[in-house]
């Protein structure tokens, strides 16, 4: 692939676990060079965290391995003289700086945003913590799970008898990943303009209320709380999981012409004039009747056949997939979205990696390399001409 965007970009990474490698490795696939700063002898926590307890053990893990393709791997400890003195050539070298620790804590190791635009005034220098740099719950410990729960994420999952309920996947983790990503690229198209390096402080539960958009913004404009309504959307009817003849089958008929091709479609084309369901507001108030209707037509045939038969009329409609069977979707393997790479222990064993959605003049963005085994890059480490360490 021709240059991507971030190209001769260099990224100092020093996080672990989720948020922070996920950030760097949308950085990576868009082209930057991100090197892992690691603790000697024990690195990132994923690399100890995983479904297979020998990856566990050989310190590459599926939690690591997920997220860091493509990276290089240092190790300095930055409480030794020597690697702290290494660590600020790498900075004065660095375009960003990446941390994910709890507030305050690199500051009190001596780089603070004073010290580090003292020794880079070019340095985008991102800091991603559950609750922000600065308020009464800086100082709090945050994982994923935490966040989902004092956002009110978990309140509005499930049903009224299921929730609060987990989101099945670290979403405040890979939400807040995100947003620093994109914090990243706008402050270095705006170093492109200004010379001068920026300072991004990035809250999890902030980015995790923000991505919750509707159920935020509607109750601060209307004042009505949102509650758990399980598979179904709130704003329209018919819209969320029905029952196909083999299984579940969503069908989301938000426009009032959606509605009434699926009536047509399934042979009931009566409810279209039926006062209950004529309009969209009467179709939410009146939902579980409609959804009933639906189900004792669309239990006739099997799902795939629905979602052919509706997707080609215009109604959004689809299986409800496993992860399994997710990842062997045709689409996905069209636009390259997977990549297969060697394991980074030299094993036979292929490991595949994800991209991240986006093609660049019609090219998926790849990883061109395995995850990195712990210190893998220290004969890159360049040593500063003195060994003192910098005033």
């Amino acid at each position: 692939m021709p240059d991507r965007p971030l190209s001769g970009v260099r990224v100092l990474d020093l996080t672990n676990v989720l948020a922070g490698p996920y950030c760097s490795y949308q950085l990576m696939l868009l082209g930057a060079e991100v090197v892992k700063v690691e603790i000697p002898g024990h690195g990132d926590l994923a690399r100890r965290l995983g479904p297979d307890p020998e990856l566990n053990e050989a310190g590459i893990g599926a939690s690591f391995l997920a997220q860091n393709a493509g990276k290089k791997s240092v190790e300095l400890d930055l409480k030794d003289a020597a690697d702290r003195a290494r660590f600020q050539h790498m900075l004065g070298e660095a375009d960003v700086l990446l941390e994910n620790f709890r507030a305050g804590t690199l500051a009190r190791m001596g780089y603070g945003w004073d010290r580090l635009r003292e020794l880079n005034p070019r340095l985008v220098y991102c800091a991603i913590s559950g609750f922000g740099q600065s308020g009464p719950m800086s100082q709090a410990p945050a994982y994923d799970q935490i966040i989902q729960g004092l956002s009110g994420m978990m309140s509005i999952t499930g049903t009224s008898d299921t929730a609060p309920l987990r989101v099945g996947f670290p979403v405040c983790d890979s939400v807040g990943g995100l947003v620093a990503a994109l914090s990243i690229a706008a402050a270095l198209a705006g170093r492109a303009r200004t010379g001068q390096g920026v300072f991004l402080d990035v809250s999890m539960l902030e980015a995790s209320l923000s991505a919750m958009g509707w159920a935020v913004s509607n109750y601060l404009v209307s004042g009505v709380p949102p509650e758990p309504m399980g598979d179904q959307n709130a704003t329209a009817a018919p819209s969320g999981t029905f029952d196909a003849a083999d299984g579940p089958l969503n069908i989301a008929a938000n426009k009032q012409e959606q509605f009434e091709t699926l009536c047509r479609l399934v042979g009931r084309e009566d409810l279209i004039g039926d006062v209950r369901f004529a309009a969209r507001d009467a179709r939410k108030r009146h939902r579980a009747a409609l959804n009933a209707e639906l189900n004792a037509a669309l239990r006739k045939r099997p799902a795939a056949e629905w979602e052919t038969a509706l997707s080609r009329a215009g109604v959004p409609a689809a299986r409800i997939l496993t992860v399994p069977e997710a990842v062997e979707l045709d689409q996905l393997a069209h636009r390259g979205f997977f990549t297969d790479l060697p394991f980074p222990d030299g094993s036979p064993r292929t490991l595949r990696v994800s991209g991240n959605g986006v093609l660049v003049d019609g090219r998926p963005l790849r990883p061109t390399n395995p995850p990195p085994l712990l210190g893998q890059h220290n004969s890159d480490l360049r040593h500063p001409a003195t060994s003192g360490e910098a005033a």
